[in-house]
């Protein structure tokens, strides 16, 4: 019994240190500033202010999605998908929605789905009607 507590306290401990060592990008913390986030050649990150006095994240993702839009519009055919910043977290702007997360190499939170139309909702706002 000892020895398989004490095992599973070595593979716990190992998870953490290795999950220590990962790289941990994090978003610039600029009150009220929505950036859009490109890779450089060296695949750094460079933070381009977009808009100012930005009061939420929800408005920059918008202002984001209608720049990538726009992209698309121009026939960028790269624009499918975009990251961008807003006061420490990271926006991830898919095909699917919009997902947050607080690094750039870590986990991804839902946080607006498309609708059928390709409009942008707070999940769970769209109510499924069944089919008859």
């Amino acid at each position: 019994m000892k020895k398989t507590v004490l095992a599973a306290a070595v593979i716990a401990l190992s998870g953490l240190v290795l999950a220590g060592c990962q790289k941990q990008t994090k978003a610039p913390f600029e009150k009220g500033v929505c950036f859009h986030v490109a890779t450089n050649k060296d695949k750094t990150l460079r933070f381009n202010p977009v808009s100012r006095n930005v009061p939420q994240l929800e408005e920059c993702a918008a202002t984001l999605e209608g720049m990538r839009m726009r992209f698309v519009r121009l026939g960028q055919s790269n624009s499918r998908s975009m990251v961008g910043s807003y006061q420490g977290s990271f926006i991830f702007i898919e095909k699917e929605g919009i997902y947050v997360g607080q690094t750039y190499e870590g986990p991804r939170f839902m946080s607006l789905v498309r609708t059928g139309d390709g409009r942008l909702a707070v999940p769970g706002a769209i109510k499924r009607v069944p089919a008859e």
